[in-house]
This record gives C-alpha cells, structure tokens and sequence, in this order.
C-alpha cells in the first residue's frame, strides 16, 4: 500500500504532476530509454495481445505496435488525461492502428481474464496504491503462461531524491522512499511469487546520468506527488529548505555535474502454462 492515508489526495498529486508535463518526451530522454529497453527484453511477437499498464505518452506502447504488428493489439491505460493526449498525437503521426489507449485508474483495471499475452509497466508501478494486488489483478488478466514485465528502481537509486527526502526530513517532514516496495531484487521475488508468477527473472542495469541543474531537480522532486508536502512550509522557511538542498547538492558535484544513481531492475515473470 501507498505511505499516504489520502489516497484520493495522492492521486490528484499524481495526475496534476503529469498533466503538467507538455513536453514530457524532450525533457525525460531517460523515460524512452527505459521503455525502449523494457521492449528489447520482452521480445514480443506478431500478433500478440499487450497492456501497457500506466502508458503515459506512449512510448512502450508505441514500440510494441510496431513489432505485433497489425494483426497484434496493444491497449494502452493511464490515469493523466495529458499524458494521453500526447500519446495519441504521436500515434496519429505514425499512422499506428493497432493501439487503443483508455484513461483509467490502473488501480481499478476491469479486463476478463485471459485476455493479454503480455503486460507491460514502465517505471510506473510505484505509482499504484496496492501493488500486490495489481500484481494479482494481472496475473489474471494474462493468459495461460503470459508474461509480465516492468522496470523499477533500487530502494538507493535517485540521488538527488535520497537527498531531498533526508534534508525535509530535518524540517520534520517524512517523505516515504517511492522505490522502498520494490527497492530490490528479493523484494521483486517475493511479490512476484506471491501474485503466483513464475520463471522470474530479474536483471539489473545502470540508468544514471549527471545533472548539472541543481534547481532542477528541486523543481522536480517539490512538484512530485512524493516530495509535494514541502510546500505546507511557511514561504520563507521553504525558500531557506531550498537553498540548503542546492547547496548541499552542488558540494557533491565533480568536473562532469552530479551524479544521479539509478539502479534500475527490469523484472520478467509468467503466469502458469495450465
């Protein structure tokens, strides 16, 4: 379950946050390399029937179209109207005929059972409330030995985030860690087999980067749904919070900017094959 006791609050948080993404794919090339890798490991057949669970503007939806190809189906659902909105725009460019893309709360999913060969979530199952239960849901929803596959991220990854959550924590503001439920390789395992997957595999690759914008990424981690509870602070409070966070993110800039871990875990399961 989310740390947050509002859920319905949270949820806002989340759609705002990316509804206020317009140009979503230039500021995040991070994301299409997630989701292009999340892909290349799955490697999807003609013809298959996938859910691209929390699809945003589309990317692995996108690129699983391609390879299903037209006698293939990939549905496409995400809670942000806005991010939707971009998706179709990009499917409408590269004429794609085979997606259908549906706003839904992907904590509330109706599909029959057995419907998908494939499901799909691209760092975005921390955003779902009971990730159990999500979990389960789909387990349901594939057909008999299907497969599900998602990216997450090590419970250390988002450097510049750990030290966000640690410098509000000083100013009496617990921000739980997003990436804690599936924050490593066991903890994948265990709500996997749980759910009833098998064949679970789980591979870990390297997404970091170095920033260069320490503003930046206050910008980011404040306007989140997990890091939004700064802003309760009195205005100038927040402005003196803010300044000690840069700087404390700046004194650990080398030559080459700030490095930003992100460990990230690609994770590969089937349903039984009965």
């Amino acid at each position: 379950m989310t740390a947050y006791s509002d859920i319905e609050n949270y949820k806002r948080l989340v759609v705002n946050d990316f509804n206020s993404r317009p140009d979503y794919d230039q500021k995040s090339p991070f994301h299409t390399a997630l989701a292009n890798r999340l892909v290349e490991l799955v490697q999807l057949e003609p013809g298959q029937q996938v859910l691209d669970v929390a699809t945003g503007t589309g990317l692995v939806a996108m690129a699983a179209a391609e390879i299903v190809g037209s006698q293939g189906r990939v549905v496409g659902v995400d809670i942000a109207a806005g991010m939707l909105e971009q998706a179709q725009r990009k499917i409408n460019t590269l004429g794609l005929q085979n997606i259908e893309l549906i706003e839904a709360d992907a904590d509330y999913l109706n599909f029959p059972n057995n419907s998908f060969d494939v499901i799909l979530c691209s760092s975005a199952l921390i955003y779902l409330t009971d990730i159990a239960n999500s979990l389960k849901q789909w387990y349901l929803f594939l057909k008999p030995g299907g497969l599900v596959a998602f990216s997450c991220f090590a419970e250390t990854a988002h450097t510049a985030a750990i030290i966000f959550r640690a410098k509000v924590k000083t100013y009496g503001i617990t921000i739980p860690n997003p990436n804690e439920p599936l924050g490593t390789p066991q903890k994948c395992q265990n709500l996997l087999s749980a759910a009833g997957f098998t064949n679970i595999q789980i591979i870990t690759e390297q997404f970091g980067s170095y920033l260069h914008d320490a503003e930046k990424a206050w910008n980011a981690n404040a306007r989140s749904a997990f890091g939004f509870q700064v802003n309760q602070l009195a205005p100038e409070i927040l402005a003196q919070l803010k300044a000690e966070y840069i700087a404390e993110v700046e004194a650990i800039a080398t030559n080459k900017g700030i490095w930003n871990d992100v460990t990230t875990f690609f994770v590969l399961a089937n349903k039984h094959n009965t």
